[in-house]
């Protein structure tokens, strides 16, 4: 009698086909796993890059952006071929900025005025 060997061992070796039956049987939610992580979180990862590159490319003047560090501005000079874009981030205030740290394009909607859609202040007595 050998003592070394459980009996559920044995029985699942030789039930199964052998090694290579059981093993696939072991990886198989694995790669269920990798492909729902592929088309639920990669996938639109990469197309929305791919999304911002185009844009990125195809800045013009006016179009209004956010860079990497949450500064919002209006592109001002943009050309073909350079990295830096001039934004203005506000009257007169023009900055360079590279093209890789925009993060979002904005769409064309008008910037909301200072008191529009904000609560009336208290006049002063």
């Amino acid at each position: 009698m050998n003592f070394l060997i459980s009996p559920a061992y044995a029985q699942d070796a030789a039930g199964s086909g052998g090694m290579l039956g059981g093993s696939l049987v072991q990886i198989l939610p694995f790669i269920l796993v990798f492909v729902v992580f592929y088309f639920l979180l990669m996938r639109p990862q990469q197309q929305r890059q791919k999304q911002l590159k185009a844009s990125l490319a195809a800045l013009k003047r006016g179009d209004r952006v956010v860079t990497a560090g949450g500064i919002v501005g209006v592109v001002q000079k943009s050309r073909e071929g350079v990295n830096e874009i001039e934004v203005e981030i506000a009257q007169g205030v023009r900055v360079m900025v590279l093209r890789d740290t925009i993060s979002t394009v904005l769409k064309d909607t008008p910037p909301v005025a200072a008191n529009d859609g904000a609560a009336p202040t208290k006049a002063a007595k």
